[in-house]
């Protein structure tokens, strides 16, 4: 096990080149966002947004179209019942499945064109309630490069280990017995979250508060994560700086605030990674 410090952050965020343009930092779909949790949603793009992804669009319900814009003007919507969301699947490199996206029977539909329109390069973070639509029918499960971003309620439900007896090497196991792709990593948050990868390297971070038990902190970290692949790739040392730097962030804000707001944790990431890109 492996406890994650700051040079995590030199190591993967890089000094971005004079000649680059918004196609060299990925493009991005993130998808969720009911009718009674589009905040979710809109913290899940503005962590993306802010970690630097190149092109984001937002695959959410019609009724969140006004707030999504009037915050965050950087994002292209599309309807999640458009016809084209297969086609806007098929073109991303990283995509985001879960904050806010609820358990209806719509919300599986959602999974399963996800699933019908993926390939084995494409990555596909799954967070919140796709965590649980998954656990009721791996079907749903996407044959892609996986990160599962579960709290550990959620990893019960979808690896059938109880809390109390859940390990590393059982959390192992159970990621490695996951069907549909041999490229998966486990992101299981706590108070002191563990990451794990399918070769058995696992991290543990150190930093983090408790000011940031309050809604949305999590769907912020899905989108930092898919801003972070889209940009630096898929491996565990992006994820982990991902992880690393959300909590980071979230420490910073905490030593003068009683509570972390997920949409304070977003806007001070742009601050921190100028600092780390230029460390070497």
């Amino acid at each position: 096990m492996i406890e994650l410090e700051e040079g995590i952050l030199s190591k993967v965020i890089t000094t971005r080149p004079s000649l680059s343009h918004k196609g060299d930092y990925g493009r991005i779909l993130l998808i969720g966002g009911s009718e009674n949790y589009g905040g979710a949603i809109i913290m899940a793009t503005e962590g993306a947004i802010n970690a630097g992804a190149g092109l984001i669009t937002v695959a959410t319900h019609s009724v969140n179209l006004s707030a999504l814009h009037s915050r965050d003007p950087e994002a292209m919507f599309i309807d999640w019942r458009d016809k084209n969301l297969a086609k806007s699947i098929q073109k991303m490199d990283v995509i985001v499945c879960g904050p806010g996206l609820g358990t209806s029977d719509f919300a599986k539909i959602v999974l399963k064109t996800l699933a019908a329109n993926i390939s084995s390069d494409q990555v596909v973070v799954l967070d919140a309630n796709t965590l649980d639509l998954i656990s009721q029918d791996l079907s749903l499960l996407p044959q892609a490069k996986l990160i599962f971003t579960p709290h550990q309620m959620e990893w019960q439900r979808l690896s059938q280990i109880k809390i109390p007896f859940q390990s590393d090497t059982a959390n192992l196991v159970a990621l490695k017995n996951l069907p549909n792709s041999t490229d998966k990593i486990l992101v299981l948050k706590s108070n002191h979250t563990h990451i794990y990868d399918q070769s058995g390297k696992i991290y543990v971070n150190s930093t983090g508060n408790p000011g940031m038990a309050t809604g949305g902190t999590g769907d912020t970290l899905a989108g930092i994560i898919g801003g972070f692949v889209a940009q630096f790739g898929y491996s565990m040392d992006t994820v982990a700086a991902a992880v690393y730097l959300h909590s980071l962030a979230a420490d910073e804000i905490y030593r003068t605030n009683y509570i972390v707001r997920p949409t304070a944790i977003s806007q001070k990431l742009p601050q921190l990674m100028k600092k780390y890109s230029n460390i070497k």
